[in-house]
């Protein structure tokens, strides 16, 4: 059954939930204490112009509307054999981004005949709820659809009926949405995860690394790219994953099994864009799939971030960003793991672009270590991925550490407090960035060993450098940097490598504020 009109949601223009524009009291007391200095706490944020910049109040007048916590699942339930599903109820979207005007479909599945609705919210800041009911859907009619059957290169593709499809309105703003999933057979509940962007120009893009959400998949059960049957090793170059099939649990690092269909935006990438919004930045939206087919869109921004664990790039996503800023975009490797594998999209079965993939390739080649550990064999080798990031994943490329200054003086970390030697506990995990690269300029900001649980050390780096129009790449060096930013509705801390990181600091909080006012992007 196919519905396109649904309610306009409503808006509160007299709610007070407003995105405050500068830390709370109780952060810069705590900044103060962790750096030791002495002076205005005003330091240890970047408060609001002195360059006089006007800032877009996009996102502010958004977070300013009625926040909700509802946007959370309350109930779910995995199956007991295949515990990284849950069959009650499931789905996922016909498109991995849409933006004003485009259509986007819903493909849903319960375990019995059930009335299923769909609660649309909009994940934000929002006075601290994180999210924003933005509409309701259905009830529709729902059955159980068939399991797909497994394909060429193991693909798991899915060829579920169509429960809905909406037309983006205009005045959605662009973002992380989620489709909240319930019916009343059971209480059981799951979500739908899809990105809105736009083509307005802005401050910041924020890029959801969500071919790596896909890569790590393991619907139904162990069908990601990390699965194999025997002889093939399980970082092989052949099997593929699609997007037509749901995002399973992640049971990995973190066991959020209240995350159910959200990919790993919830686990890794939230805090990020929590934070963001709730000082106002000038924020728009992206999937890796815009980055692979709009390079001039790039340019429509001062500072794109790489966020949480971006690991599958396709070939043309390195080239439109090497290109970009050698055209003076500001990056910022918020992220680990980071363009390590190629990854070039292919068709669906229906011949719709861009619906799955596979690991065709090592960014720069494989190193012995890599070999001797049986990755591939593969098809092609993309560039060595540190000429873009200025440091590159490396062997063993999984541990824990804290992350450990070296450059104090760096304008990086100005109004830190910290000294050489200073760390932030347990921020470097759980993959990470070494070997960095002969780059003119460049710096080492930040540096360490990290441990994993067999007791292998690897020499990861933090760098900066300058592009050659007076643009800077930042590469934080670890998947756990956002988590150092805020600490959203529902977000769990992970733990990894008898390691984990120990949540709101506010000297990664600075860091990352720092880059951004180099980048002459403020808060709004």
């Amino acid at each position: 059954m196919t519905e396109k009109k649904f309610n306009k949601p409503s808006e509160n223009p007299a709610s007070k939930n407003i995105a405050p524009k500068n830390i709370e009291r109780r952060d810069l007391l705590k900044a103060a204490a962790l750096a030791g200095v002495s002076g205005t706490l005003a330091e240890h944020f970047p408060l609001k112009a002195a360059s006089g910049g006007k800032v877009s109040q996009t996102i502010a007048k958004e977070n300013k509307k009625k926040g909700t916590r509802d946007w959370q699942l309350t109930f779910v339930r995995p199956d007991n054999k295949e515990n990284n599903r849950t069959k009650h109820i499931e789905g996922y979207c016909s498109e991995q981004s849409v933006k004003a005007g485009q259509s986007i479909a819903f493909h849903i599945s319960t375990n019995v005949p059930a009335s299923v609705k769909i609660e649309l919210f909009r994940l934000g800041y929002y006075g601290g709820d994180g999210g924003r009911k933005i509409s309701t859907l259905g009830p529709f009619p729902v059955k159980p659809q068939p399991e797909s059957e497994i394909g060429e290169n193991r693909i798991r593709e899915c060829q579920w009926e169509k429960t809905t499809e909406i037309t983006i309105p205009e005045d959605w703003v662009s973002g992380v949405y989620l489709g909240k999933l319930s019916c009343d057979a059971h209480r059981f509940q799951s979500y739908v995860i899809f990105i809105v962007r736009d083509d307005r120009k802005a401050d910041v893009m924020f890029q959801c690394s969500d071919n790596t959400w896909q890569a790590y998949n393991k619907w139904p059960h162990n069908y990601s790219l990390y699965d194999s049957d025997p002889p093939r090793n399980s970082l092989n170059g052949t099997t593929r994953v699609s997007f037509d099939r749901p995002y399973a649990k992640y049971p990995q690092v973190v066991d959020h099994a209240l995350s159910f269909g959200s990919g790993e935006f919830l686990l890794w990438e939230f805090p990020l864009a929590f934070w963001l919004e709730k000082h106002g930045y000038d924020v728009t939206y992206c999937s890796n799939l815009d980055t692979h087919n709009d390079p001039d869109g790039l340019m429509r921004v001062k500072t794109f971030l790489s966020v949480g664990h971006d690991e599958y790039w396709s070939l043309e996503m390195y080239q439109n960003m090497m290109k970009a800023v050698q055209g003076g975009l500001n990056v910022a490797f918020l992220s680990g793991n980071t363009c390590c594998f190629v990854a070039p999209y292919v068709s669906n079965s229906k011949g719709q672009p861009n619906r799955a993939f596979n690991r065709a390739g090592r960014y720069g080649g494989l190193s012995e270590a890599e070999i001797k550990n049986k990755f591939g064999p593969f098809d092609l080798d993309g560039p060595n991925e540190r000429n873009l990031i200025g440091a590159r994943t490396i062997n063993p490329f999984n541990g824990s550490d804290n992350w450990t200054v070296s450059q104090p003086k760096h304008w990086i970390l100005k109004g830190t407090g910290m000294k050489k030697g200073d760390s932030i506990p347990g921020l470097v995990g759980w993959e990470f960035h070494g070997d960095p690269a002969p780059i003119k300029g460049l710096e080492v900001v930040a540096e360490g060993h990290s441990t994993n649980s067999a007791g292998k050390q690897a020499h990861w780096t933090a760098t900066v450098y300058p592009g050659p129009k007076g643009n800077w790449v930042f590469n934080a060096s670890t998947i756990f940097w956002s988590m150092g930013l805020s600490n959203p509705p529902g977000f769990i801390l992970p733990f990894v490598h008898h390691g984990r990181p120990h949540g709101v600091d506010p000297r990664v909080q600075r860091i990352t504020a720092n880059f951004l006012t180099q980048c002459k992007v403020f808060p709004g």
